[in-house]
């Protein structure tokens, strides 16, 4: 039986097991379960701590797991990355006081505070930089107005924690994350987990994508398949209505409104947005 490690809290639990739920799989109900055997699809879910999921998994005690990218690279596991769930995503950069001045050149031998020292002894040392890291555990931002650190390395979004701790980014992002499923090092994938792993990428595929139907003149239709030109294809059906035809493609959901735009503007009518719950590409 196939053995999958699941975040147990933390902010990609509740989207780990969404993803799973969408892809077919028993899910957990009380949050205090540590397992739950999924007997129709052979896999059991052990659900652990996201900063244990790696070593688990590239220990070789489990198949695989899902876990943030930031976690697999700060904890040092072996495990390998085999896809990307695209939700968690976070940023991770330096930050130091404002007016400060200071660049990736000017911080060797200064103190960094970090809840991820793996990670960033990883980025610094890839790049002959030695500085002096401080593991916290939370309140980063803290640090250098206590005096613990001259700079830290911490997660981003707007910033506004950061400036309200005195604080600005410099330089280039550490590392762009999101969840990740990963798997044993070096090992072939066996069937169970190839059925997981087509399954997500289907239900992360429908996430992003929508099928656009609409009719339009055929003396346009290559203009309108330009817009629309799909995964591979369009889908271009006759019409009852003499030299109209019905097109079918896959978009991205973000370019939806956009694209309606422009096809209500080469003549498209009778435009529709369907969404796609699952899909096989």
């Amino acid at each position: 039986m196939l053995r999958i490690a699941v975040p147990n809290k933390g902010s990609l639990a509740e989207s780990s097991i969404a993803i799973l739920k969408e892809a077919g799989y028993r899910q957990r109900s009380d949050s205090r379960d540590l397992v739950l055997t999924d007997s129709s699809n052979g896999v059991e879910f052990y659900y652990l701590r996201p900063r244990d999921i790696a070593i688990y998994v590239g220990s070789g005690e489990l198949e695989a797991g899902i876990t943030g990218r930031d976690l697999l690279i700060d904890s040092g596991a072996t495990a390998e990355e085999v896809l990307a769930l695209d939700f968690g995503g976070s940023t991770f950069r330096f930050a130091a006081p404002v007016g400060s001045s200071l660049s990736l050149e000017k911080i060797a031998g200064k103190r960094v505070a970090t809840a991820y020292p793996g990670l960033v002894d990883n980025y610094l040392g890839a790049r002959g930089i030695k500085t002096s890291v401080v593991r916290l555990d939370g309140a980063v931002e803290s640090s250098v107005r206590l005096g613990v650190a001259d700079l830290i390395a911490d997660v981003v979004s707007t910033g506004n924690t950061l400036r309200q701790a005195g604080l600005e980014v410099f330089g280039e992002p550490i590392l762009t994350s999101e969840a990740i499923l990963i798997k044993r090092p070096g090992e072939s994938i066996p069937a169970g987990l190839d059925i997981l792993i087509r399954r997500l990428q289907g239900v992360v595929t429908a996430r992003q994508y929508v099928l656009l139907d609409y009719d339009i003149p055929k003396s346009v239709v290559d203009k309108a398949c330009a817009i629309t030109p799909g995964l591979e294809s369009p889908t271009i059906s006759p019409l009852q209505k003499e030299d109209w035809v019905a097109v079918r493609a896959m978009v991205l959901r973000s370019e939806t409104n956009r694209l309606m735009d422009e096809l209500w503007a080469l003549g498209a009518r009778g435009i529709l947005v369907t969404d796609i719950h699952a899909c096989r590409l």
